[in-house]
């Protein structure tokens, strides 16, 4: 997992622009800087690439809900590659 981490933060960074940013499981939406509607696509869309995944529209709409942080999306990269490994 710590590697999905690692990979996940330097996608964040990209996406953000942000070369210093650190995730954290705890971290939110609203923890990060200009983490809109549109940047949350173009984060979905570079972390399904990166990771050659895919997220279903469920999914995608979920990460935004109350509750949901940056582990839980880290669970489910891991969850999605290892069905595809």
């Amino acid at each position: 997992m710590q590697d999905v981490r690692q990979e996940t933060q330097d996608v964040f960074r990209e996406v953000f622009d942000d070369s210093e940013l650190i995730l954290s499981e705890t971290m939110t939406a609203e923890d990060v800087p200009g983490w809109d509607s549109l940047t949350h696509i173009n984060l979905v869309v570079a972390v399904e690439k990166h990771f050659r995944i895919k997220f279903a529209t469920a999914e995608i709409s979920r990460m935004k809900q109350k509750g949901q942080n940056v582990g839980t999306l880290l669970a489910l990269i891991q969850k999605k590659i290892q069905r595809t490994g």
